[in-house]
């Protein structure tokens, strides 16, 4: 995306070759979401005969000051450039154009020649950008809405400090806020952080002559894999932009730093109480599983005692449903087979039948009780008849 010294850079080339000449012909794409505002032929019939007396910027945004108003203004969104015919403005690595390359240009949204034969064009292969006709640029969004200028119009120390001093967003965040200080995009703004810079104007935003020891270079390699000076650089997001910065050199703090200290605690909370989980459950399932067979016996034991009871209840006038012979051996069975179905069901019957009878709201049970005199204590198993041969 182009940031402030590329916007510079064109503005300066602008200044150069075209301020103080006019224009005789104009070209305007069929683009409205391009040209915004105005029809591309009456913005072409508009330019046509106008003299160019300046080039201004202001952030990422410039325009050109006519003769008379209105005067067209360009935002560069996320792929605008200016390109002159015959002049190289900028080698900076996403905007440098071919020599050979078809003039006009492939995307070019406005071509204005001059009187001189002069050629420049504004183009923009993605679409952001915004071409406008404007009465007074700086008077209407999104100029009039931007902070001061980072190059043209730097704030004073103590008024920088004390304007960080009322903000509660992260540093770099703030930096890309362009209505807080205008120009600054994502690229500067980790190099800004990493160390001062005044090199990308003096080399004419030659990418290739930028200091070796600047993160720039580094930005679009992966994660582990990208160094300055020997030292790593790592990859976070800040602003919602990717941002680069030097551990070694530049120690997280602030909001950054509480963010991610919270995400790392919360991520490592989470994985603390899942291994406790698995931890409880395998507890949990070594002594049921040791109990399994105990609790079946037990349950086996306590059928046989209702059994009994019932029978001699019954004074053995009749014979019990289920014998203790026959049970054993449908036991025996459905071991052999491998079905603990009934085993689970039996156990869930003695275990509800146990808290019908110890349900405290069964008042025929508590009375029985109470009627006999006898404790809190189980009844004691009844003995069996011996059988007479």
């Amino acid at each position: 995306m182009p940031e402030l010294p590329e916007v510079e850079v064109a503005r300066r080339a602008l200044e150069e070759h075209c301020v103080g000449k006019r224009i005789v012909r104009c070209s305007a794409a069929d683009d409205t979401k391009v040209i915004d505002g105005v029809a591309p032929p009456r913005l072409e019939a508009a330019l046509v005969g106008r003299t160019i007396s300046a080039a201004r910027r202001k952030g990422k945004n410039l325009w050109l000051a006519l003769d008379s108003p209105p005067f067209p203004s360009f935002q560069f969104g996320m792929a605008g450039a200016i390109y002159i015919k015959g002049v190289e403005l900028s080698k900076y690595k996403r905007s440098a154009v071919s020599p050979t390359e078809e003039w006009p240009l492939k995307y070019s949204k406005l071509l204005v020649v001059m009187d001189d034969g002069l050629e420049f064009s504004f183009t923009d292969k993605r679409r952001f950008a915004k071409i406008r006709f404007l009465d007074n640029p700086e008077a209407v969004p999104p100029i009039s809405e931007l902070g001061p200028d980072a190059l043209f119009e730097p704030l004073h120390l103590d008024d920088f400090v004390e304007s960080l001093s009322r903000k509660k967003a992260p540093i770099k965040a703030l930096l890309l806020d362009q209505s807080f200080i205008s120009g600054i995009g994502n690229w500067i703004a980790d190099e800004v952080l990493y160390q001062v810079i005044e090199k990308s104007l003096e080399v004419g935003c030659n990418s290739s002559q930028y200091p070796e020891n600047w993160i720039f270079h580094s930005r679009e390699k992966k994660p582990g894999k990208a160094f300055v000076e020997g030292k790593k650089i790592d990859f976070i997001t800040v602003g919602g932009r990717t941002s680069a910065y030097v551990p070694e050199l530049q120690k997280l703090d602030g909001i950054d730093a509480t963010a991610s200290r919270a995400k790392i605690s919360k991520e490592q909370s989470k994985s603390n109480k899942a291994a406790r989980e698995v931890d409880d459950d395998e507890e949990e399932a070594k002594p049921a599983k040791r109990g399994r067979k105990q609790l079946v016996k037990a349950t086996h034991e306590i059928q046989e005692d209702e059994e009994d009871a019932k029978a001699s209840k019954r004074g053995r006038k009749q014979p019990a449903k289920t014998s203790k012979g026959s049970w054993k051996k449908a036991h025996h069975s459905s071991e052999g087979s491998g079905d603990d179905d009934s085993d689970d069901e039996a156990v869930d019957k003695v275990v509800a039948e146990q808290g019908k009878r110890r349900d405290p709201k069964q008042p025929s049970e508590a009375k029985s009780s109470s009627d006999k005199g006898g404790s809190a204590a189980p009844a004691k198993r009844p003995q069996r008849k011996k059988r007479q041969l």
